[in-house]
Order: C-alpha cells, then sequence, then structure tokens
C-alpha cells in the first residue's frame, strides 16, 4: 500500500527531477563533483521533505518541510547556472530543468497555500 504523499503529484514530479539530475551529473568530471554533490543533494531535497511534510501531524510542521522544499528549488536555480557555464550540462536541458523548477515551484506553493486555507 503506498504511503499517502507517493499519490501527489508534486512528489511524482520531484522524484523525476532528482532522478534526471541525478543521470545528468553522473558525468561531471572530476574538478566539478562538488558541484554535482550539491546539485543532487539539493534536488533529492525536493522530493524527500515533501514526503516529510506529507508525514507531520501539525499544519506548523507541515508548512516547515514543503517551505524547505520550496527552499531547495532555489537551491537549484544558481547550481544549474553555473553547469550551464561551465558547459556541464547543454543550454536545453538547463531549460528544460529551469521549467520543471518553476513547476514543481508552483506546486508546492500551492500546498502550502491549500495549508493556510483549511480549517485545524
Amino acid at each position: 500500500m503506498p504511503f499517502t504523499f507517493e499519490r501527489l503529484i508534486v512528489y511524482q514530479e520531484s522524484v523525476d527531477f532528482a532522478d534526471q539530475i541525478l543521470a545528468a551529473t553522473e558525468q561531471f568530471p572530476r574538478g566539478y563533483r562538488f558541484l554535482a554533490g550539491q546539485l543532487n543533494r539539493a534536488s533529492v531535497s525536493i522530493a524527500a521533505n515533501i514526503a516529510e511534510g506529507n508525514g507531520r501531524f501539525t499544519k506548523p510542521d507541515r508548512k516547515h518541510f514543503f517551505g524547505i522544499a520550496r527552499g531547495s528549488i532555489q537551491e537549484c536555480v544558481p547550481l544549474l547556472d553555473l553547469s550551464q557555464r561551465r558547459s556541464l550540462i547543454e543550454h536545453n536541458s538547463h531549460r528544460l530543468f529551469r521549467q520543471q523548477l518553476e513547476e514543481l515551484g508552483k506546486m508546492i506553493s500551492g500546498l502550502i497555500s491549500g495549508l493556510d486555507k483549511r480549517n485545524g
């Protein structure tokens, strides 16, 4: 039986995003492993914090973890920009990743907004 958060589109898409980032950073050269590691951690953090937030009982706790997920989205942006500037990822991949981050950000903001509108 799946966990409740596994049914969330935002969770599924965040896992897909992290998987794509992990694949893209596998080929980063040795001198840029620090950048790959940071980008990998930030991308995985999005899905992990959505899952953790969904497991919390209080609205403030849930909101806190969803906020961390949104912050991890923001963290990915400069890491992707630097990766493109250093020709570690192609322009088209960079553009696609940025679009995915924008969509994830909107969905997570929707989760937070939904919490604010709910009673109890």
